[in-house]
């Protein structure tokens, strides 16, 4: 068993997303080229990486017929400056779901889109926009239905010069 042959670094050359183990052509050091190292990944997670990014191959025993890749890596995206304990997922195009100190989360991109097929829920006290809130159907608050409702019933307020206004 030869120990050099055991591990090696380098780059990805081509992604098969669609298979159950996603499989990679990478560019190993000397110009070496595996195709189909498969690719492990943690339960939950996954990616597709871009050419050019790094990689870590395995090969059991130094079999170079069979290697797997242990890990890719993208320095050139990577989001820099995080403090110790904190977590991020990012993509080459900036976008970024970073969990911060003190409890912060913090979701950056241009479109997000949230899909539920029952509710989304929001135990909060306060919800604070910069901006305006769009709504192509009802509103209720309180149990009222901002399209449903009627306003006939409603008792008039008094007017500026203090006298009751007709509705």
């Amino acid at each position: 068993m030869n120990l050099k042959n055991l591990l090696s670094r380098g780059t990805v050359v081509l992604v098969n997303a669609a298979a159950k183990m996603q499989g990679m052509q990478v560019r190993l050091l000397a110009g070496e080229v595996k195709d189909g190292m498969e690719h492990f990944e943690p339960y939950g997670f996954t990616s597709n990486p871009l050419g050019g990014a790094e990689v870590l191959a395995a090969f059991f025993g130094g079999d170079r017929s069979h290697g797997v890749i242990i890990c890719a890596g993208d320095r050139r995206f990577r989001l820099q400056n995080t403090k110790p304990g904190e977590v991020a997922l990012y993509t080459d195009e900036g976008d970024k779901i970073h969990f911060k100190r003190d409890r912060v989360i913090e979701i950056e991109t241009m479109t997000l889109k949230v899909k539920a097929t029952t509710a989304v829920e929001f135990d909060t006290p306060e919800i604070r926009t910069t901006g305006k809130i769009v709504s192509q159907g009802d509103q209720v608050a309180a149990g009222i239905s901002q399209v449903n409702h009627g306003h006939g019933q409603v008792q008039a307020g008094n007017g500026v010069s203090g006298q009751s206004v007709a509705l």
